[in-house]
């Protein structure tokens, strides 16, 4: 029963996770100069902008998978775990150094979102170890 309360926030950072991957991925996926457009940025050859889009939406179905059956699945928490803080941290460098000519928020919103959600997957795997790292 210890288990399924140490799994909660897991779950619910999970499916944070998987939103956003989504949400993120379709976009670079399907409709990558919109993006572009709503960045401020100059135009981009789409498939700079569509491999990690396919990328993010594998990331957020795996996601969706661990939540249906985290045990065992602490590789993979890990994993988008730094994927996060690596990408958070990227977006911060570019925050820092951003050119006056694009759009700060198209850059400020995914640096945040990116590393609260790096500081709870990091959380909620110390939580659900006895689930992701069974014995």
């Amino acid at each position: 029963m210890a288990e399924k309360n140490n799994s909660g926030i897991l779950k619910i950072v999970l499916l944070i996770y998987a939103v956003v991957c989504l949400i993120y991925g379709l976009g670079f996926f399907i409709m990558p100069d919109s993006l572009v457009e709503l960045s401020g940025s100059e135009p981009v050859f789409h498939g700079w902008m569509r491999w990690p889009g396919g990328i993010l939406i594998a990331l957020g179905m795996g996601a969706i998978l661990v939540y249906l059956k985290p045990k065992g699945q602490g590789i993979f928490v890990t994993t988008i775990a730094i994927g996060a803080l690596l990408a958070g941290l990227a977006l911060l460098w570019a925050w820092i150094s951003i050119e006056q000519e694009v759009n700060v928020w198209f850059t400020a919103l995914p640096t945040i979102v990116l590393l609260a959600l790096s500081g709870l997957l990091w959380w909620s795997r110390q939580e659900a170890k006895s689930i992701l790292y069974p014995e």
